[in-house]
């Protein structure tokens, strides 16, 4: 672990503020915030909503970019410098995977779990250990190609 990265108190604020916008969504509007499903009505032209989950989507891509006026550090990210194909293809499959397991990761682990639902629980252990799995196969990998 990187103990220089490990940031604890923001994750758990961060936690705390997504937890905190679903609840109201739920509460307000009666919808549950996985973005594959938001992002598939926006993109679909679903009339039904359409408004706010266009200003849903529009908000996670300007919320950053204002962020990053005010904040004095990085934002703990930075992009690869990959392939632009393997990025393309790499969307694609995570496109296709959340179709498949009929959500991505916030809908299933924010707000299924939430729900006590047992195929987002299931998913969300599949999302995590395909993650570690992935991250423990790349690492492997690196030792063998060094």
């Amino acid at each position: 672990m990187n103990i220089v990265n490990f940031t604890p108190l923001e994750s758990l604020l961060g936690g705390l503020i997504i937890g905190l916008a679903v609840a109201i969504l739920y509460l307000m509007r009666g919808n549950y915030t996985g973005i594959s499903g938001i992002y598939f009505n926006v993109i679909s032209a679903n009339k039904n909503g359409f408004l706010w989950r266009l200003l849903f989507i529009i908000g996670l891509i300007v919320g950053p970019i204002i962020l990053s006026f005010f904040s004095y550090n990085d934002l703990g990210f930075e992009m690869p410098n990959t392939n632009p194909i393997i990025i393309i293809v790499g969307g694609l499959l995570v496109g296709y995977g959340t179709q498949l397991g009929s959500g991505c990761t916030s809908g299933h682990g924010v707000c299924g779990i939430g729900r006590l639902s047992i195929r987002s629980i299931i998913g969300t252990c599949v999302f995590v250990g395909a993650g570690v799995l992935t991250v423990l196969l790349t690492r492997s990998l690196e030792w063998v190609v060094l």
